[in-house]
């Protein structure tokens, strides 16, 4: 290692565990990173936790949800890959945007410095200026956290070209630190039908590949269908060269809260904590999880949820994970009222080409979430009249609450031709407009990372629903929008029955609308996204009471 490579390099007591994927995608490395998490701060730790991800896009902003799967928007505003959200619902805690990296925001971090003489005239390589800046940006979080450990994980597969230079930051800093950096694999075993037998042969090449990049496993997290028995575990640690009790058997388990609990019990905790030399506690202080974790297997009835949405097609696939935070919260909240959640994924454009509106009676309640552009709007309009109508619990968030407004104006107020200038800019009555500093944006193409982002006060009317809800008339929550209410109009809509119970405190920007219960048990639409920020020990409020109603309005 270099001079250069030793300045930037931590020399304080900090622990690194590195996360990383073999085999193939979408095997939970971020559940797993996520519960690693979760079982050293059970120890007494604290922990910090980190996503890399091998983009060259900036932030997750600007990426296609059906590809990508959900934006998840941090407490200070950046746009983020869907785990963090995973590390903040784990740990309970907010994660800053300096917990977050993707290869083109490393790329342009170096870039700016040198453009701004940071490296003093020296020439400027990939390797080791970029995997330094990636060292850089671990210690930052590490520090702003107090952090004993912190998490890394490293999106994508181990052999791919994309995420090799994030792999040799953890070579540069083992090769500095070697008993203080730890790296978990997620390796996939199969179990072909054809066959019937587990096999190992892929994590072997897996392992291989990473091994090929000077970065070596200390803990093979082996993901399958079923439990891997002794016998392969032994097979894997002779050819991957680790202890089989460092090969800890990952199956496919009910529900993704389950899986601090089965590491615990494979004694991983301990297992980190002896590897790394950590100061934990004696024992993993986990009731409060535990008890969470009962709730999700013991419940008293169902409640049923349609979430109404334009991004679960792909192909013949439903990709939940678009929504995925919404479908969390809804399981908190089903869980903290004694309810089992029955969730259904219902796509607009089905509406549009016809399916029967009367199939949500068979729902307690329905969701409508955010989105973007004109695909599936007027099967959203059409499902925001029929919950309206006859009575259905109704929850709109960001693009949901916009379209129950013009459902409104278009329905109850007999505007004509109204509409919001994100589909019809050109109509009659844009009861939905874009926000005065987003409209320059727009016009110059300035899209990633400048919509109305992070969190935001709300000040809420006293006796509405939402203060009932909220037990406050003050609160913070996330957003990410350009377009608002039309204040133009909100005079008007509110002397046509429509409260708006929600703004910001200078009164300027609409946050929260409803109908009175006299007229609609639950109906309520809101600008902010409340998903972001529900916990398994913590459901949000607004969540809570929604579920409520859909259970009432079935029983």
């Amino acid at each position: 290692m270099t001079v250069r490579d030793k300045k930037n390099v931590n020399k304080s007591n900090l622990k690194y565990i590195f996360v990383v994927g073999g085999v193939m995608s979408g095997v939970g490395k971020g559940v797993t990173a996520s519960s690693v998490a979760k079982i050293l701060q059970a120890r007494g730790l604290n922990i910090t936790a980190i996503k890399i991800d091998p983009y060259i896009n900036v932030d997750a902003g600007t990426m296609n949800p059906t590809e990508h799967g959900e934006v998840f928007v941090l407490k200070d505003g950046l746009e983020t890959d869907q785990d963090m959200g995973n590390y903040e619902r784990f740990l309970n805690v907010d994660l800053p945007k300096e917990n977050y990296m993707t290869t083109g925001s490393v790329y342009l971090s170096v870039i700016k410095k040198e453009r701004n003489l940071g490296y003093e005239g020296k020439n400027v390589e990939v390797v080791p200026d970029i995997p330094l800046e990636v060292i850089r940006r671990i210690n930052l979080a590490a520090k702003q956290a107090g952090a004993d450990v912190v998490l890394v994980e490293v999106g994508g597969t181990v052999g791919e070209y994309q995420n090799i230079l994030f792999l040799e930051a953890i070579r540069m800093l083992k090769q500095r630190y070697p008993e203080r950096v730890g790296v978990v694999m997620v390796s996939y075993l199969p179990v072909p039908g054809s066959v019937g037998e587990m096999k190992t042969k892929p994590t072997q090449t897996a392992v291989r590949a990473l091994n090929s990049v000077g970065v070596f496993a200390d803990i093979i997290i082996a993901r399958s269908t079923v439990a891997v028995d002794r016998k392969r575990k032994e097979k894997i640690a002779t050819f991957c060269n680790v202890n089989p009790d460092n090969v800890i058997s990952a199956p496919d388990v009910e529900s993704i809260y389950d899986i601090p609990l089965n590491f615990e019990k494979d004694k991983l905790s301990e297992r980190l904590c002896t590897m790394l030399d950590l100061s934990c506690k004696s024992r993993s202080e986990l009731e409060d999880w535990k008890k969470f974790v009962r709730k999700t297997k013991n419940y008293k009835d169902e409640v049923q949820v349609a979430v109404v949405g334009k991004y679960f097609s792909s192909g013949e696939f439903v990709l939940s994970d678009v929504y995925i935070s919404i479908i969390e919260a809804l399981k908190y909240s089903a869980y903290a009222n004694g309810l089992k959640p029955i969730i259904s994924y219902l796509s607009s454009q089905e509406f549009e080409k016809g399916r029967p509106l009367s199939d949500l009676k068979d729902y307690g309640g329905i969701i409508v979430p955010g989105g973007f552009g004109s695909t599936g709007i007027e099967g959203k309009l059409k499902v925001i009249e029929y919950t309206r109508q006859n009575g259905i619990p109704y929850l709109g968030i960001c693009y949901g609450m916009q379209l129950a407004v013009l459902e409104y104006a278009r329905n109850v107020m007999k505007l004509k031709n109204p509409s919001t200038a994100e589909i019809d800019p050109k109509a009659d009555h844009l009861v939905i407009d874009v926000m005065p500093e987003q409209r320059e944006k727009i016009m110059g193409k300035d899209m990633g990372g400048t919509m109305r982002l992070g969190q935001y006060p709300t000040i809420i009317e006293k006796g509405s629903i939402a203060s009932k809800a909220y037990k406050k008339l003050q609160i913070m929550e996330r957003h990410r929008h350009r377009y608002e209410v039309n204040p133009k109009y909100i005079s008007d809509m509110e002397s046509a029955g429509l409260v708006f119970s929600g703004k910001s405190p200078d009164g300027r920007l609409m946050e929260i609308m409803e109908l009175p219960t006299e007229v609609h048990p639950f109906f309520v639409g809101v600008q902010f996204h409340p998903e972001l920020q529900a916990r398994p020990l913590d459901p949000h409020p607004l969540f809570t009471a929604f579920v409520k109603a859909s259970y009432e309005s079935k029983s």
